[in-house]
């Protein structure tokens, strides 16, 4: 897997954080080892780092449950299907 596709996967969780949170001021960094750490501006250019370099994976999954999270939407039919699978 190439470098800029491994960043992307990242930079799509890090968007995530930041849609659930409300708080544009996180962001990620990567070392010379293909390591992640997700960042939080704190201003006057200074951020502090939440988490210790992951990598890629392990960092996706962290970003992911790190903040405020979506109640997952349920539907009508779902709700329905669960109902079937108690019954059996």
């Amino acid at each position: 897997m190439r470098s800029g596709s491994r960043s992307t996967k990242a930079s799509a969780a890090i968007d995530r954080l930041k849609k659930r949170s409300g708080n544009e001021q996180y962001s990620m960094t990567m070392n010379s080892g293909a390591m992640f750490s997700l960042v939080l501006a704190t201003g006057a250019g200074e951020s502090t780092r939440l988490c210790e370099p992951m990598m890629m994976d392990e960092f996706v999954v962290f970003v992911n449950s790190y903040g405020p999270q979506t109640l997952k939407r349920v539907s009508k039919l779902d709700i329905a299907f669960s109902k079937q699978l108690t019954k059996k």
